[in-house]
């Protein structure tokens, strides 16, 4: 499997880094109350943090709706996931969902980044970060009839369609990581205006959190422009 950033995606934003981490091997069916607590812990210190605070001019949010608007989606409609992750902590909104997204959760609440994944085995082909044709296939999860991308809209993409929408406003069902997930991608984007160690720690912090709690191992990477494809097995 290839993963792929496309030209029409770095002529956006040619200054971006997309961290990958490759779990195998997990246990997504966990017992433990741990993963939970851990996103708990980052929840009471987002909150506590965010007091008052108006995030649409937050730093870890406003960069995010510039970029949202580089490919037209109005950033009050389409939110980026670590907005709506941090408008959720900060209201009390946020829950335990599975072991694996609390994880990717904590570490994106603790390094204020965008983080997501899927599950590998539902990957069909490769996977592009690219800008979409207009019309690919996409049912968000919980949904029950497609909402296809607009022509030009940032999105990941395999060979059935698109995986995630708006850069990362939503998931697909198809891909969704679930209690029966052993291999998995997750993604932690970032943009110019974050420092490279920002995203370098989410991602050594992400691998460690996993391989912690959930056993198994991980593989860590980052695509930028200069190096935009990563071949991993399957």
């Amino acid at each position: 499997m290839q993963i792929t950033v496309t030209d029409a995606f770095w002529e956006l934003f040619p200054a971006a880094r997309i961290g990958l981490v490759i779990a195998r091997g997990v246990n997504n069916r966990l017992d433990s109350a741990q993963p939970g607590l851990l996103l708990a812990e980052a929840i009471a210190a987002t909150a506590a943090a965010l007091e008052d605070v108006d995030m649409a001019s937050h730093p870890s949010v406003a960069p995010w709706r510039a970029a949202y608007a580089q490919f037209g989606a109005k950033p009050s409609k389409f939110r980026s996931s670590i907005e709506s992750l941090l408008r959720s902590a900060q209201s009390g909104r946020l829950r335990s969902i599975s072991p694996l997204v609390d994880l990717y959760n904590t570490a994106s609440l603790r390094h204020q980044l965008p983080c997501g994944g899927e599950d590998l085995a539902s990957i069909v082909g490769d996977i592009q970060l690219t800008r979409a044709s207009g019309g690919e296939p996409f049912r968000t999860i919980g949904a029950d009839q497609d909402d296809p991308p607009p022509a030009g809209e940032v999105i990941y993409a395999d060979a059935a369609g698109a995986i995630c929408r708006c850069f990362n406003w939503r998931e697909a069902d198809r891909t969704k990581l679930t209690s029966s997930t052993t291999d998995a991608l997750l993604v932690i984007e970032s943009l110019p205006s974050h420092p490279p160690s920002q995203l370098d720690a989410t991602i050594v912090d992400l691998a460690e959190l996993i391989t912690a709690h959930l056993g198994g191992t991980t593989q860590q990477f980052v695509l930028d422009r200069a190096n935009p494809t990563l071949a991993i097995d399957r």
